[in-house]
């Protein structure tokens, strides 16, 4: 079957596209040769030309043969006839009418039909190549009485031509983009990209060139590789923060005739910290009163910076001015604000007004932008002292006084003073805080101030009396002030000695003179400076007792008392001491058979108290033996029994 053709059956234009359907390549010999529709004969043929009923030229097999195997169909034709596709041909037809040409495989018999007789091809419906590119079919030649193949069937490839039919298109766009601003010319900000489903590899239908339609004088884009980059040196946030460019890409390679898509790029301008902040005037103005409260803000100061975020974050601080010590600034973190504080109290009468000179700095400095000159700014603080009415002031804010316990009553103790540090000056009155003074001991005269006595003082049962004093305007009795009055009840001797306990002595009978049988001590509630010095001696009445005798251990705490002499009876031994300190029972002569009891009546030094001591009655020892105690023997001499007594004295035997 050999290729045939119609012969100036077609438009111009399509008869020059028709040129290009047929690709030829060195193949083998074949019998069935496919014709697609061409302008002028094409090659030789052995057999020589060819001529068709409808005046086409036929094309005979050359000695090379023809490459028949794949055909073109241009898309997207919407004539009102079928497009002839091609035509097939066999050397058996030389006018032999039972021939019969059929189409099989993709398309055949709906999309491509086959006049069975002349083996012209025709597409029946519009195609596009985006939804298919190519066809594969089978033709063969059969018997038109018996359908008998008379030769085998060939294979063949019908491909659509592509025409530009799409046009670009961005499928990711509209698109965003960011980028510093102050940014340098030639900055890439993004990347834009179109597509064209038109063939890539045929023509220039899906050549893309992209171009910037509007966005310019700003931005740049490169034709081929689509990036966009700053065209304009200096753009500044603050001026403008957000560009919207059009971009356009075209097919053609860019050329007229050329399909073409846009999309947009909206550009932001991010923040640098290019600017410096900026007090919104030069002198700020406050009256605050003059009880503000330490730490307590006095007034706020503002320095804009035209930045955002991190950029726009400034430091407060003051650089200068009469007492700066006074106040401090603070920044607020959320409104940028500079907050004025009170570091010491203030007092209208010694100071009135203050100058203070503030400055606002950038926590973050670019250095890229140091040319720009200082990334700060000064303002001046100018606060006036309101007079608000103060509570009195004490003199000193406590006292100590110091009294003796003997003072009488109603008498003055201390006086304490205070006053209105007021310009007004008002009148001022005490009081004693009776919460401090429950047992109402002292008063207070409301006029000038003087502490008395209420009651008596007693230093043994309060050494101590802490009471708070409070004086007060006579024209706002609001204004209250405090201060403590710390009051020392000083010693008088007005208490007499007493024993430090009741003693309860025991010897034996044996005992010699001399011996040492108490040791007895006393105390004072009364505390002198130097100490108690106490005297210890018999009672006048006692001074010739014959069986005991006192020992004063003069500058010592105690006593001791001794045995003189002995008593066969076993009556009471009285002994009465008067005392200073203490004193040693100390035994005179040895005799023959003790009494059982001892009594000590002690009396004090100088005042008219007296305390007895006694010593109480006991069994008749036998061999030394002590009812209760441990037991001692006469045999032993003075050393065999040993007994401490209930105040810790040792009793000896």
């Amino acid at each position: 079957m050999a290729p045939r053709r119609p012969h100036g059956t077609q438009r111009g234009v399509w008869t020059s596209l028709l040129l290009m359907w047929i690709t030829c390549a060195p193949t083998a010999s074949t019998s069935l040769l496919a014709e697609q529709p061409r302008s002028s004969d094409r090659g030789g043929s052995a057999t020589g030309p060819r001529r068709l009923a409808e005046g086409q030229a036929t094309l005979a097999r050359a000695k090379r043969g023809w490459v028949w195997n794949q055909m073109f169909v241009l898309e997207e034709f919407s004539g009102p006839d079928p497009i002839l596709v091609g035509r097939l041909h066999t050397d058996l037809d030389v006018g032999n009418k039972n021939l019969k040409y059929v189409l099989a495989g993709e398309g055949a018999g709906t999309i491509f039909a086959i006049n069975d007789k002349t083996g012209d091809i025709h597409a029946m419906k519009r195609l596009d190549r985006e939804e298919k590119a190519e066809y594969t079919l089978t033709a063969q030649v059969i018997n038109r009485d018996t359908n008998e193949p008379l030769e085998p069937p060939s294979e063949f490839i019908i491909k659509v031509q592509d025409i530009n039919d799409n046009a670009p298109e961005f499928t990711s766009g509209p698109y965003h983009a960011t980028v510093p601003e102050m940014s340098q010319v030639g900055t890439s900000v993004t990347r834009v990209t179109a597509t064209d489903a038109d063939d890539p590899v045929y023509g220039n239908s899906a050549k893309l060139v992209y171009s910037i339609l509007e966005g310019q004088p700003y931005f740049s884009i490169d034709p081929n590789t689509a990036v966009i980059k700053i065209a304009l040196q200096g753009m500044d946030r603050e001026m403008r923060q957000e560009y919207l460019v059009v971009i356009q890409a075209k097919d053609m390679g860019g050329h007229m005739g050329g399909l073409s898509g846009t999309t947009t790029v909206t550009v932001t301008l991010s923040d640098v910290n290019d600017n410096p902040p900026k007090f919104s005037k030069s002198l700020y103005e406050f009256t605050i009163p003059e009880d503000l409260g330490i730490g307590q803000p006095g007034g706020k100061v503002k320095a804009n910076d035209r930045d955002v975020g991190e950029n726009a974050r400034s430091m407060y601080s003051i650089i200068g001015g009469d007492d700066k010590d006074v106040f401090e600034i603070t920044t607020d973190p959320q409104t940028q604000e500079g907050i004025l504080r009170l570091k010491k109290p203030l007092d209208f009468e010694t100071k009135k007004s203050y100058t203070l000179r503030v400055e606002a700095t950038n926590v973050n400095f670019d250095p890229q932008f140091s040319g720009s000159g200082p990334f700060k700014d000064t303002a001046t603080v100018k606060i006036t002292v309101e007079d608000s009415d103060e509570p009195p002031v004490f003199t000193q804010p406590s006292y100590l006084v110091e009294v003796h316990e003997n003072t009488g009553v109603n008498t003055v103790i201390e006086q304490v003073a205070a006053h209105d540090p007021d310009v007004s000056g008002s009148l001022v009155r005490y009081f004693i805080d009776r919460h401090t003074d429950l047992e109402r001991q002292f008063n207070i005269n409301v006029e000038d101030g003087k502490i008395t006595l209420a009651k008596p003082l007693d230093r043994e049962t309060d050494m101590w009396h802490n009471i708070t004093v409070m004086a007060t305007e006579v024209r706002n009795h609001s204004q209250i002030s405090r201060a403590i009055v710390a009051i020392k009840v000083l010693d008088i001797n007005d208490n007499a000695p007493e024993f430090a306990t009741e003693y309860e002595t025991f010897l034996c009978e044996n005992g010699k003179p001399g011996q040492v049988i108490q040791t007895v001590s006393a105390v004072d509630k009364d505390d002198p400076k130097n100490g108690h010095f106490f005297i210890y001696s018999l009672v006048p009445e006692m001074s010739n007792n014959p069986n005991f005798t006192i020992k004063d251990n003069k500058g010592e705490e105690e006593a001791t008392l001794s045995a003189q002499g002995g008593r066969k009876t076993n009556d009471l031994l009285p002994a009465q001491l008067r005392v200073s300190r203490s004193c040693e029972l100390i035994k005179k002569h040895q005799t023959e058979k003790w009494g059982k009891d001892c009594g000590i009546s002690v009396a004090a030094d100088v005042t008219p108290a007296v305390t007895e001591l006694h010593i109480p009655k006991e069994e008749q020892m036998n061999n030394g033996q002590i009812s209760k105690k441990p037991s001692c023997d006469s045999t032993q001499g003075d050393s065999s029994c040993r007994h401490r007594v209930t105040d810790g004295a040792k009793f000896v035997c």
